[in-house]
């Protein structure tokens, strides 16, 4: 394995301990191989030559000519230094400058009469264009020491590609060069993961050429060559690592959890007063052919904000109490999980009634628990479970405290799986005999190729299609800075909206008061625009987008507390007005969702707690304020609490960014359409692809340097095809031990468990 190690060798070897310890420390850089797999971000053209008469400003450019003058001025008292150097072409006249000790050298080999070529960005000084600090070749001297031929040296020079690393502090992007071509020599020793027939088949150039003409090409071409075959290895390399994944799971045993008939589905089923949705009875008959099997399930359950997912993870549920076992639905907050079990016990009426006076002939108990429940509740719970009495229970995670011990757990079901660490959904399953089915719910749409690598070890079913009796939903932006008669208009429809006899919410970003999170939102938000009056000047008519848009940003985010006081007694006075936020205690926090649920508050002011799962079919209207500081599928989620009864949904985005701004384009976005899917991809373009995958793959060390999860969308799906096909034929990769090496280094233990997010 000595070709392996070639590219283990530390980087202080080559690079000595201080580049190596600002690389390891910086970018995570260790090994000659991580080096070698730092790839360009971009590459410069010097430009092909320009006459001085055509330079454009702010633009990179190459000229060939002569040293008209050179002399050495002096600034600040005497105390600085700089060289400026007249060229001319015979077309127009161009100035360069250099600063400090690095005016020597230019001074020594740019004579007045030599010739030269020069590289760099065009600026201009006091009325004149110049280059400062530009690159440069000394092409002819006037003493006749003239290069052999100048020609090819122009057009090597001009022509050449110019690689522009990721660099960072302490390490420009033209230092990274010079330690890759330290190393570069040894990507020859680069061992290649793919199989030589998968290579070939697909017209592959081998890895170490195209390390090689990844960071030094030719020609454009070179660099498409590389990126093609680089982005298959690191797509193929991971979705390997998700077929050994799935391949695991399919060697573990599990109880089958067979359906039986005339039991608690099918009574349930009796009573429900709608009826299935096409999308929902596919999706449970793919569940239901899982859970009947001896190998657990693993399957991710998507589709749009209220598509009915809870309704088919319940009827999941009941054909596992129905089979014998019991199921469990771990949810992200308290006020969700409440919610779920409200929901829950009231769809299922007598049949969650188990073992009580008045229950049902096949009735189960559906029991919560959560951190904060009082000690007798919590007691009777756990009893609950550990009997086996209760066949449903609804938790936070609370459910993966040690002392909870189930009878016979046979379902997990995790709603927002984004919300969730591995560790905690793992000590879930471990509380089963056998390892239990999963269901991963989330109701963010992820686009296919995401689901492909961020959940490419489950199985996934999509549920999009809407149930019958949805309204649509009205989306508009409303620009609070540029227009605040607006916002007073945005406040009236609220108020038309109670008068109804519907309700509203209002979403902050922020919480409020002092022993919170950060400063109070400024004065005046709610009534006077979403802008606070004094945090900023009034800007004047010619001040530019960003200016505005950085202004708008510096401001605190409106927060739940100010917002609530100033709307009731404003604009919303005489309205029964509440507040809803994390900090509230659990109780405080339920009774007011109840009293929200049965009409007795007219509109809710909260934070994101009623981002998902909140069913308040009465509420129409929705005011996000300071929109822009929630992301596109946060705001689709929020959205998506009204339009859930008959009546039509409003929601509006209060902003103050400028028309002109990214932020107001994205909130366009989001009031142009309501398919979350689409919204998604828009999400996630504007990420960076470390957020897109994940905490646990983000950072200088992500396995995806030169993927683009949505972008090479036809790239991951034939890799994933091809990495089924080889994990079938070779689970182990006995017969490639290059490949196996590649997975050990791009999948470190954390990034293993990352991926098992089944």
């Amino acid at each position: 394995m000595d070709l392996v190690s070639a590219l283990d060798e530390p980087l202080k070897k080559s690079l000595g301990p201080a580049t190596a310890k600002v690389m390891a420390e910086q970018l995570g850089l260790h090994t000659v191989g991580d080096l070698l797999h730092h790839y360009p971000r971009r590459y410069e053209e010097r430009g092909r030559l320009t006459t001085l008469a055509e330079l454009p400003l702010d633009e990179e450019v190459t000229v060939v000519a002569q040293v008209a003058d050179s002399r050495i001025l002096t600034f600040n008292h005497g105390r600085g230094q700089r060289l400026e150097i007249t060229l001319t072409d015979g077309s127009g006249r161009l100035q360069l400058v250099f600063f400090g000790r690095g005016l020597h050298k230019p001074h020594k080999e740019l004579p007045p009469g030599s010739r030269g070529m020069f590289a760099g960005k065009v600026s201009v000084f006091n009325r004149k264009l110049q280059l400062a600090h530009p690159t440069y070749v000394p092409l002819g001297r006037p003493d006749g020491a003239t290069p052999d031929d100048d020609t090819s040296a122009v057009d090597d020079f001009a022509g050449k590609l110019i690689p522009i690393y990721p660099a960072c502090k302490g390490l420009e992007s033209w230092k990274i060069t010079k330690a890759v071509d330290a190393v570069l020599p040894r990507a020859v020793e680069a061992a290649d993961p793919l199989p030589p027939t998968l290579r070939e088949g697909r017209g592959f150039v081998p890895l170490p050429e195209a390390l090689l003409k990844v960071h030094r090409p030719d020609t454009r071409a070179d660099i498409e060559d590389a990126r093609a075959r680089l982005k298959w290895d690191e797509a193929f390399v991971l979705q390997v690592a998700l077929a050994r994944r799935r391949y695991a799971d399919s060697q573990l045993p599990a109880v089958a959890r067979k359906q039986v008939a005339d039991g608690l589905l099918d009574t349930f089923d009796a009573g429900l007063p709608f009826t299935l949705t096409d999308g929902q009875r596919q999706v449970t008959a793919e569940i239901f052919a899982d859970l009947a099997t001896e190998h657990p399930m693993h399957r991710l359950l998507q589709g749009e904000v209220g598509s009915g997912k809870t309704l088919v993870a319940l009827r999941a549920m009941l054909a596992v109490v129905d089979a014998g076992g019991q199921a469990a639905l771990l949810a992200p907050t308290e006020v969700l999980a409440q919610q779920h079990h409200r929901s829950i016990t009231e769809m299922m009426g007598e049949l969650a009634q188990g073992g009580m006076l008045g229950g049902a002939e096949h009735a189960t108990k559906v029991v919560l628990l959560t951190g904060s429940m009082g000690t007798a509740a919590r007691r009777q719970a756990l009893l609950d479970l550990v009997t086996g009495e209760a066949g449903l229970v609804i938790g936070t995670h609370a459910l993966i405290e040690d002392k909870v011990r189930f009878h016979d757990l046979g379902l997990v079901v995790v709603d927002e799986q984004h919300r969730f660490g591995v560790e905690q959904r793992d000590a879930l399953r471990a509380k089963g005999k056998q390892p239990p089915h999963l269901l991963v719910m989330t109701a963010t749409p992820i686009p296919r190729t995401v689901a492909m690598t961020v959940f490419g070890d489950l199985e996934t079913s999509v549920l999009d299609q809407l149930p019958a009796g949805r309204s649509p939903i009205a989306s508009h932006v409303v620009p609070a800075e540029d227009k605040p008669h607006f916002l007073a208009r945005a406040w009236e429809r609220v108020r038309e909206e109670v008068g109804k006899g519907h309700q509203a919410y209002v979403v902050c970003p922020r919480i409020g008061d002092d022993a919170g999170d950060g400063e109070d939102g400024a004065d005046g938000a709610a009534t006077k625009g979403a802008a606070a009056k004094g945090a900023k000047k009034k800007a004047s008519a010619g001040e530019k987008a960003e200016e505005k848009a950085a202004d708008a940003e510096k401001r605190p985010p409106l927060a739940v507390l100010d917002v609530a006081e100033r709307l009731g007694t404003g604009p919303l006075a005489g309205l029964r007005v509440e507040v809803l936020h994390g900090r509230m205690q659990p109780d405080d926090k339920d009774a007011v969702m109840r009293r929200f649920a049965a009409g007795e508050v007219d509109v809710l002011v909260a934070t994101t707690v009623i981002e998902v799962g909140v069913n308040v079919p009465n509420a129409t209207a929705m005011v996000i304020m300071d929109a822009d500081r929630f992301g596109v599928s946060q705001l689709h989620q929020l959205r998506g609490r009204v339009g859930r009864g008959a009546a039509p949904g409003l929601c509006l985005l209060v902003t103050d960014m400028p028309e002109a701004s990214p932020a107001r384009a994205r909130l366009g976005a989001v009031a142009a359409t309501l398919d979350g899917f689409e919204l998604s991809r828009i999400d996630l373009e504007q990420r960076r692809e470390g957020d897109v995958l994940g905490q646990a793959q983000s950072g200088a060390r992500t396995s995806l340097r030169m993927l683009a999860v949505i972008k090479d969308e036809e790239i991951i799906a034939a890799a994933r095809e091809e990495a089924a096909a080889v994990v079938a034929a070779d689970p182990e990769l006995a017969n490639a031990p290059e490949l196996r090496t590649a997975l050990d280094a791009l999948l470190d233990t954390e990034r293993e468990q990352f991926l098992d997010k089944g």
